[in-house]
């Protein structure tokens, strides 16, 4: 039997960069999962805190080159990679000069929201995909972490439903507390459309705010998971979304990677009695 290939998509991971649970969650399960015989791929943005030289991070030429295109623009990937120290984890990250080499990750230095935060995440979760689809490397479970992440599921449902590279991939979408006050403009409906998603696929998004990134991964998930009972605060609706039970899994959980593992393979074994 072939290894089970999970692709973790998210916004951070430690050691690289941590300002927030996002990054210890994401650090601990692949890790679980690797040490359990599946094949592991972490992806996440190259935001400007993160150390290249301390890190040892180097760009792969062969991965790197593509445009992503972002509503009317279109913007050059560049993909680099470095291990995790003390484990046998690559991570590879997501880059572009004009959206991700910042001191700061989502505000300025006087706090201050960056507007074009949307399209950052836009670009990375067409980034992501297409970085796999260069890899060769087909995920059965894609689990996408935090609000960045958000539009993966929808992508997957989607523009590349019929992707040979997708098309058996079943996605998970942990929420976590991480609420911005931030509203987007209009503009965010022509900057997240592709090929095959038309307005109504994207009626989730509306008010273009937190809460709307988290509809729209909770929307095209095949499954959703709180990772603070807070999450629920923020968008009440997410069993609703999803048509199923949205359960919390804490990291410090000590049921966390048994839980995870289960639902694995519930999708999986879904999969393939489909």
């Amino acid at each position: 039997m072939s290894k089970i290939k999970i692709l973790y998509v998210s916004s951070e991971i430690y050691p690289f960069l941590k300002t927030s649970a996002v990054s210890d969650y994401v650090r601990k399960l692949p890790q679980a999962m690797h040490d359990r015989g599946m094949e592991i791929r972490i992806l996440v943005p190259r935001f400007g805190l993160i150390n290249e030289r301390k890190n040892r991070l180097h760009e792969v030429v062969r991965l790197s080159g593509i445009n992503i295109a972002v509503g009317d623009e279109e913007k050059p990937l560049i993909i680099k990679v470095a291990s995790v120290p003390n484990a046998k984890l690559q991570v590879y990250f997501i880059d572009n000069e004009d959206y991700f080499q910042r001191k700061h990750v989502f505000t300025d230095k006087d706090n201050r929201f960056y507007a074009d935060n949307d399209e950052r995440a836009v670009f990375f979760c067409k980034g992501v995909i297409e970085t796999v689809k260069k890899l060769g490397w087909a995920p059965d479970i894609v689990h996408c972490n935090d609000w960045m992440t958000s539009l993966i599921p929808l992508y997957l449902k989607t523009t590349y439903r019929n992707d040979p590279m997708f098309k058996d991939a079943k996605t998970v979408f942990t929420v976590y507390d991480s609420k911005f006050d931030h509203q987007f403009d209009e503009s965010l409906v022509g900057k997240v459309k592709m090929l095959d998603i038309d307005d109504d696929a994207l009626q989730s998004l509306r008010p273009f705010d937190y809460s709307g990134f988290i509809r729209i991964g909770a929307r095209y998930s095949d499954s959703v998971v709180k990772a603070d009972p807070n999450a629920a605060h923020v968008v009440p609706d997410l069993e609703s979304l999803s048509g199923k039970p949205v359960p919390t899994i804490e990291e410090t959980a000590e049921s966390f990677t048994d839980d995870y593992y289960s639902i694995y393979h519930e999708l999986l074994n879904c999969s393939s009695a489909n």
